[in-house]
């Protein structure tokens, strides 16, 4: 009898990254296996090497799914605050780096605090693992500091930078803290969000223009 060949399909792909992003979460890069990954997504290990070929490519995946819409809806946000002949306030410049973030994680509550954990894991992992969630958001960094370094002539680039990752280390905390008691964020809905990123942006902005 001949034997039946089957494509791995884009469900299983998608399987595959949600399983992985919980595990990366729990255990971190190190501590998963490709073979927890295919036990607990309930797939072959051939389907994981048809779609990812290695463990690093797989985290790879995980961090894109998460963070390419916020970097496109970022740098929209970025493109209309400069369509004008002002130059926008740093408060602005915050909102649009900040909101979409907390909104793209906010849109699943299901899988929420998951994946606010692995990004929080993301910036804990040892190089070169760390620098696959930076160069993710590496465009829209660079945007950002183009941007605030208008907003902020007197700082130099390399303040702003230190400045900026301040910034996304306080985002990441609201993130990993939702829901938890006395957290910023503790719901998801609409109003709650924007309550969030404008009480992060009070607290940031004075600590930019410093």
């Amino acid at each position: 009898m001949k034997k039946i060949v089957v494509t791995p399909t884009t469900d299983t792909k998608e399987q595959i990254i949600s399983v992985a992003e919980r595990l990366f979460a729990e255990r971190g890069f190190a501590g998963t296996t490709l073979r927890n990954v295919v036990s607990e997504a309930r797939v072959n290990l051939a389907a994981v090497h048809y779609h990812f070929g290695s463990k690093e490519d797989l985290f790879r995946a995980v961090v894109a799914r998460f963070a390419r819409p916020v970097v496109e809806q970022e740098l929209a946000l970025l493109e209309q605050l400069q369509a004008g002949n002002e130059v926008p306030s740093v408060e602005a410049i915050l909102t649009a780096l900040l909101k979409p973030c907390l909104e793209i994680l906010a849109q699943d509550k299901d899988t929420l605090l998951v994946r606010a954990q692995f990004m929080g894991r993301c910036r804990t992992e040892p190089e070169p693992i760390k620098s696959i969630a930076t160069d993710e958001f590496a465009v829209s960094s660079e945007a950002f500091l183009d941007v605030l370094q208008r907003a902020l002539p007197e700082q130099s680039r390399s303040q702003l930078h230190w400045k900026l990752d301040l910034v996304i280390a306080a985002l990441i905390r609201v993130q990993t803290e939702a829901g938890q008691p006395f957290a910023l964020l503790q719901m998801t809905d609409p109003e709650h969000i924007q309550n969030a990123t404008e009480q992060l942006v009070k607290f940031l902005s004075p600590g930019m223009r410093s």
